[in-house]
């Protein structure tokens, strides 16, 4: 492991993410970086920092996750006539159409994330974030649900030839992280978690509890589903009777997180219900569990999120806060400045006032099976059994597996 960092976080920022664009009508838009970015700026969170500008990942680089053929294929992409059901490597679907450049803006995304890494690695930092990426459904032969490239799993392969064994990835994107959990699902120095929407009811409908790794690897995959409507206090709950004790049990050296904010109840995509104060707690939470486990070392990334305006800017203003311990006070009023941008750019959505939803995010802990106050509202006792139900089977499915007890709240 390197010595003490120089710094203690790190922005990687590179206008070149903004040529990651589908088409005008897609929803995932260049324009939620860049009001991101604009957000956090206003706000001054970046004074005194000079963010990271990164390469381009080389063919070498996207050789760790994917295949040749389909490298040449994103290079010589051209958009079919008419929209195949399953075009040739998913490229050309209405979900991945072809753009230009695009395995050049791919790339850059890749260079990105494995630019995080390699800081990291070398010691110069213990965390870095790069907002730009967050692939995570890109397969070895083909896109997938907006990623081209998996940046993930490429800087997760780099990091174990580059001094760690123990790599703890953790997903709260409201989609499964089904293409990093595919990469390293017989590999036992990788631990992947996902939070995710019930597979039952959303795309890309994997991620149950009995997806736990395979060979020696068996245990190191662990799903938690979270049913439509949940809101802040239940996933937060199941957040906390999953996520630490995995990461206590593996000891990871290094926490990667995927904080895709598909999971805010304005985003069009998907049916959880958080609050932007809500994923903030999330993203401290890992913060502080890179701090008790993994010295610090804390690689944060992007993800999903289609709110432009309203959602996405202010929870990866968050995010970056989180990762330069310049913490946010929800609170915060959203600079006029901005919102003015904001509501230039989409006169009719209203831009938020403050940096928060003014949610409540107190929750109770998971305590046991059978656990859990009842409330007499059937409808709050009935989201609360249900979340319950999925927690106790992800730790019955993995927690043995890890060598912690899945009925004792205590592990």
């Amino acid at each position: 492991m390197p010595g003490p960092p120089r710094s203690d976080g790190t922005v990687v920022w590179t206008d070149r993410f903004l040529d990651y664009m589908w088409t005008p009508e897609h929803p995932m838009r260049p324009a939620r970086l860049r009001f991101t970015m604009a957000l956090a700026e206003s706000l001054g969170l970046f004074d005194g920092v000079e963010a990271l500008a990164p390469a381009a990942a080389t063919e070498g680089d996207l050789l760790r996750v994917h295949t040749h053929d389909y490298i040449e294929a994103v290079k010589h992409a051209r958009q079919p006539d008419g929209q195949p059901l399953a075009p040739p490597h998913g490229l050309g679907s209405p979900d991945n159409p072809v753009f230009p450049h695009m395995h050049e803006a791919a790339s850059v995304i890749v260079g990105g994330t494995l630019a995080a890494a390699r800081e990291i690695a070398a010691g110069r930092t213990r965390r870095a974030v790069s907002i730009g990426g967050g692939m995570h459904h890109a397969m070895p032969d083909s896109a997938a649900g907006f990623c081209v490239y998996n940046d993930v799993a490429v800087a997760i392969s780099w990091l174990l030839d580059n001094g760690f064994d123990r790599i703890a990835y953790v997903d709260v994107d409201v989609h499964h992280g089904d293409g990093v959990q595919r990469a390293f699902y017989d590999d036992p120095r990788v631990l992947t978690v996902s939070i995710h929407q019930h597979p039952a009811t959303l795309w890309p409908n994997t991620g149950w509890a009995e997806e736990t790794g395979a060979g020696k690897a068996e245990g190191t995959a662990v799903n938690l589903a979270i049913m439509p409507g949940t809101r802040d206090a239940l996933w937060l709950r199941g957040f906390h009777a999953v996520v630490p004790g995995a990461l206590a049990a593996f000891r990871p050296q290094i926490v990667v997180s995927q904080c895709g904010v598909d999971t805010h109840r304005e985003d069009p995509l998907a049916d959880l219900e958080l609050s932007v104060d809500g994923q903030r707690a999330a993203f401290l939470a890992m913060r502080e569990l890179a701090d008790r486990y993994a010295e610090g070392r804390w690689l944060a990334i992007g993800g999903g999120g289609y709110g432009l305006i309203r959602v996405v800017p202010r929870a990866w203003t968050h995010l970056l806060a989180a990762a330069l311990d310049r913490d946010i006070d929800p609170a915060t009023p959203v600079p006029a400045e901005w919102a003015a941008a904001a509501a230039a750019y989409a006169p009719n959505i209203a831009p938020p006032a403050t940096m928060g939803d003014g949610a409540d995010i107190g929750f109770e802990r998971w305590d046991g099976p059978g656990g859990g106050r009842e409330t007499g509202d059937e409808r709050v006792d009935r989201a609360r059994r249900a979340l319950d139900t999925s927690v106790l089977a992800t730790r019955r499915a993995t927690f043995g597996l890890l060598g912690l007890d899945p009925e004792d709240p205590r592990d």
